[in-house]
């Protein structure tokens, strides 16, 4: 618990030079897949785009086992916890490839790191559901179980109207939020957008809404652009952009001009739109590298974005921190007397010198005890 603010120390109390550190409550990752973290080297990969790397991640989960999923996770939670991460959202397949496996080894990630992470769950359907009812049963099974948000991917449904109204009817009928992950191309056409802009409005869902990738919105006419981001304002829906996977899939790689291939998450939050960054897949066939570090995919999509002046770092800071806390409801800790002391410190004077410099996480502290310790020299311009 926090005892007190200020200068000087107490008798009595072990103290520690944060070294000039800056004291942040920590980040929130709206969108991971632990599940399918850490496969490179099980399959090839040879064409480096969507299709591919959904028929891969489909032969690997046949042959997925509870403790090859909970390890790999593992390896993940440890990246993010030492990155400063306080809270994420994490997506899970279930389906008839892969049974309950991955949800189960996720529940059990997610009690073994309660003391470090808070795990989200989302049972999300990657591979469509119209076609495999199967898939159905089993997020309605996941959501018995303890999931607390169901997730769809309409772009991989030969029906995608029908494939958001059922996942909409299982977030009604269990009481849950909706993550879907959509318009994942460049082509400005057939945008799903609209359609679950509706089915929003039309259940009343306002603020209970995410949507993922949202790539298209990169090749939108300024007017198409701006009539959808009004619409997902006004209807309260949320947008994640995970800048790894969304540079590194999209556009045609034998064009030395290929476009970036990521929402322009800076315009649309100008519009008003809740949008967070976030990290998505760890070095597997979406995206073949990562750490899991929250700070270093900020400073990547600020690169990208072209981002210099320091209040737009300190916009794309809180992308990774109240916006997607708010969008998710993984609440950060207040640093107020009396409250839980949960923080981190990272090696910086500002949130936007730590984007620029990706800087270290030099400690973090769960329900007042330090859980990670790397000293570093004071901050400081003079050699």
């Amino acid at each position: 618990m926090v005892s007190a603010i200020g200068q000087g120390s107490r008798t009595g109390i072990k103290t520690y030079d944060a070294a000039g550190a800056l004291l942040l409550p920590g980040f929130v990752d709206a969108h991971i897949h632990l599940d399918k973290a850490m496969l490179l080297g099980r399959c090839p990969i040879c064409e480096g785009n969507l299709k591919e790397a959904v028929r891969l991640t489909a032969v690997c989960k046949s042959q997925f086992t509870e403790e090859d999923v909970y390890a790999r996770g593992s390896e993940v939670l440890d990246m993010a916890f030492r990155s400063g991460t306080r809270a994420m959202r994490t997506f899970v397949e279930v389906d008839p490839r892969v049974g309950m496996r991955s949800f189960d080894a996720i529940r059990r990630l997610a009690a073994d790191w309660a003391h470090l992470i808070d795990l989200q769950i989302c049972a999300f359907a990657q591979e469509g559901v119209t076609d495999e009812t199967e898939t159905l049963a089993l997020l309605a099974k996941a959501l018995e179980a303890g999931a607390t948000v169901v997730g769809g991917c309409p772009y991989t449904d030969a029906d995608p109207h029908a494939h958001v109204e059922l996942i909409f009817d299982l977030a009604e009928r269990f009481g849950v939020d909706v993550d879907f992950h959509v318009d994942f191309d460049l082509d400005p056409e057939n945008s799903i957008l609209p359609k679950i802009i509706a089915e929003t409005d039309r259940r009343s869902y306002h603020g209970r809404v995410v949507v993922g990738h949202a790539t298209k919105f990169a090749a939108f006419s300024a007017d198409r652009r701006a009539g959808l981001a009004a619409g997902m304002r006004e209807s309260g829906i949320s947008l994640v952009v995970l800048p790894a996977t969304d540079a590194f899939l999209n556009g045609d790689r034998s064009d030395p001009m290929r476009p970036r291939g990521l929402a322009p998450a800076s315009d649309l939050a100008g519009a008003g739109v809740d949008v967070a960054i976030a990290t998505n897949n760890v070095e597997n066939f979406f995206t073949p590298f990562g750490d899991a570090s929250l700070l270093r995919m900020a400073q990547f999509y600020a690169n990208l974005e072209q981002l210099a002046a320091d209040h737009s770092l300190d916009r794309v800071h809180a992308m990774i921190s109240d916006i997607p806390a708010r969008m998710t409801g993984l609440a950060l800790p207040d640093l107020a007397i009396g409250a839980a002391a949960d923080f981190i410190l990272v090696k910086a004077r500002s949130a936007a010198e730590a984007i620029r410099r990706n800087a270290p996480v030099t400690a973090v502290i769960r329900s007042g005890r330090m859980r990670l310790w790397a000293p570093v020299q004071p901050i400081c311009r003079s050699l």
